[in-house]
């Protein structure tokens, strides 16, 4: 589905396209950047290569995942050497710029590893990224890079100011113009986005939090999706709401082909299904019936699935997602996008409950907090109330707490100190001239 770009999206896009610098999109939940994303990947005159921490962000955006596209081991990697085959130097020559998405997932090592891939396949030693340039797009309020063990956190400790892939040292070498799309599209109420943004920040007054709790203390209607901190939790509350329908599960199995690798599907391998399933649509439709994250009902299982989406009936065919391998074509000199791999399955997901993670992305009109004993990671609540339109569709299995409102502190002192740049502020070369 392709949206028109807002002015300051233009803005992003036409400094992306007519300039060698490096940049950092990034916004407020529900200001655009995947719709930016997206229209890059499709408009770009640019050699492009797209790829993402994971197997599913990859998958989401139709690119590689950065191991997969550098050739890069699992793991801290540091100063280990890296082996470049004439494939790999060819394809990496050909680039003109890489697309990084949910890069605030992405640690320091593993920029600086991409840095010293692109520099000694280009065989531009002193030149960061080999001069390539470098889009990233995410927002560190929200999904933080996963620790490792015991030792690769010393290691951080003793060799970066921090994990995060702004403290990478490639950055004391390379200029990064750091654009903060401003315009919220998810939510239209200008109170509901402050205390959203007052949320993101960790700058939550006693006011706020009791207009909060206020709306979130009524009972949650039927049609309300859960979301929910722990896995466990969402698993027990999609597996009861499932069981308590009448008439017998049917199971939809995935048809993988090729070489997908891994077992973390974008969707399940088997979904089990019933008339009367409350369901989230995982994928944009292409004729805009619906978008990531709609609610609906099944109302019929045959060889497709017939969803109710406030009172319409759409029949939903199985979707397939593309493994994509970046290469380099001797023919024309130009990079190739393969698929190597197919992954088949109806675009849909129990939707009683879903993780506070999984709906990254997502936009829901009423939803239910379950955040539990505790929120144990930096953004989470934030995320969670974020994905909602209005603070009337909110509802709370609790109160929030003080300790439920966590900003990582290098985030705040990065985003703090850096400079950021107003998207319509951008000026190209020519604007200049």
């Amino acid at each position: 589905m392709t949206l028109a770009l807002t002015p300051e999206q233009q803005a992003v896009f036409d400094f992306i396209e007519s300039t060698k610098e490096h940049v950092f999109i990034t916004g407020r939940a529900g200001t655009g950047k995947s719709t930016l994303l997206n229209h890059l990947a499709w408009h770009t005159d640019k050699q492009v290569v797209i790829c993402a921490p994971t197997g599913v962000a990859a998958l989401n955006v139709g690119g590689q995942t950065i191991h997969s596209l550098f050739r890069l081991p699992i793991g801290l990697i540091a100063d280990s050497d890296i082996s470049l085959n004439a494939e790999i130097r060819k394809l990496l020559n050909t680039i003109d710029t890489v697309v990084i998405d949910e890069v605030s997932m992405v640690n320091a090592d593993l920029v600086d590893a991409i840095d010293r891939v692109l520099r000694k396949a280009r065989g531009r030693a002193l030149d960061a990224f080999g001069g390539a340039q470098i889009v990233m797009f995410g927002d560190p309020y929200q999904l933080p890079p996963v620790p490792g063990d015991a030792d690769e956190r010393a290691y951080f400790h003793d060799h970066y100011r921090s994990m995060w892939f702004f403290d990478a040292k490639v950055w004391l070498d390379a200029p990064l113009h750091i654009v903060e799309l401003a315009t919220v599209h998810r939510q239209k109420d200008p109170r509901f986005a402050a205390m959203l943004t007052a949320v993101r920040h960790g700058r939550v007054t006693a006011e706020i939090a009791e207009e909060l709790n206020r709306a979130g203390a009524r009972t949650a209607p039927d049609d309300a999706i859960t979301l929910a901190t722990r896995n466990d939790t969402v698993s027990r509350i999609n597996k009861a709401a499932l069981d308590r329908l009448p008439g017998r599960v049917k199971t939809a199995r995935a048809e993988v082909t090729g070489d997908f690798g891994g077992r973390t599907f974008p969707a399940d391998e088997a979904l089990e299904l019933k008339p009367g399933a409350r369901v989230m649509f995982l994928r944009n439709d292409a004729d805009q019936r619906w978008v990531n994250g709609t609610i609906g009902v099944v109302t019929t299982i045959r060889d497709t699935v017939w969803v109710e989406v406030d009172g319409e009936e759409f029949e939903v065919q199985p979707s397939v997602w593309e493994k994509i391998k970046y290469s380099y074509s001797a023919s024309t000199k130009e990079l190739r996008k393969d698929t190597v791999g197919e992954f088949q399955q109806f675009p849909l997901r129990l939707a009683w409950a879903v993780t506070i993670h999984k709906s990254q992305g997502s936009t829901y009109d009423r939803a239910m907090l379950e955040l539990g004993d505790r929120v144990f990671s930096a953004g989470q609540t934030y995320v969670a109330l974020s994905r909602l339109t209005n603070l009337g569709g909110l509802y709370m299995s609790r109160p929030l707490r003080p300790s439920d409102i966590i900003v990582d502190t290098d985030v705040r002192r990065f985003m703090s100190e850096a400079p950021r740049i107003v998207a319509t502020a951008l000026e190209r070369p020519a604007d200049r001239a």
